[in-house]
């Protein structure tokens, strides 16, 4: 709670480290939906909630939000927010954690928080996304940026995103001139 309580959110035109907006009423409209979703669904509210964060009272501006006693089968484990929500699954072990990352239908970025190297790789091999970020590290400058199954097919970013704008020929026989 008390790391939530430091998020601070604002335009995105101010300088500093914050939360902007989101990106539509549309979006600020299915978070809201999601969040009250999760509070109907019995998930333990720790942080933000419904609403928008005070002294912010137009804009598309969603409170930082954290959920704790989440299982995987509630909605808010299910959906891609894409918002300022995190909802804590409890595991008990590795095998059970690479489980409930992997039970979705979707697959764009998973997080993998460790001391121990060996086990953030291990886990980060099973992991079915994307793009998997470990112990707080962004991804480098052009790294493919992307996701799997219902996430998303193809990358932007890099090589793999520019093969995306080219069309490839196969020509049998050719003969140089």
């Amino acid at each position: 709670r008390e790391t939530a309580g430091k998020v601070t959110v604002g335009p995105a035109s101010e300088s500093g480290r914050h939360i902007g907006p989101v990106v539509s009423q549309a979006q600020y409209d299915k978070i809201q939906g999601l969040i009250q979703k999760g509070l109907d669904e019995g998930a333990r509210l720790v942080a933000g909630g419904l609403g928008r964060p005070e002294n912010l009272n137009r804009g598309y501006f969603v409170r930082p939000t954290v959920f704790a006693d989440v299982t995987n089968d509630m909605t808010i484990a299910r959906e891609e927010i894409f918002g300022p929500v995190l909802s804590m699954i409890p595991f008990d072990t590795e095998e059970e954690a690479v489980g409930i990352a992997n039970d979705t239908v979707y697959g764009l970025t998973n997080y993998v928080q460790t001391t121990d190297p060996d086990r953030a790789n291990r886990v980060a091999r099973q992991l079915r996304s994307g793009m998997v970020e470990m112990n707080g590290k962004p991804r480098a400058p052009g790294a493919p940026f992307g996701g799997m199954r219902q996430s998303g097919n193809g990358r932007e970013g890099g090589v793999f995103g520019i093969e995306d704008f080219l069309e490839i020929k196969a020509i049998s026989g050719w003969t140089p001139e």
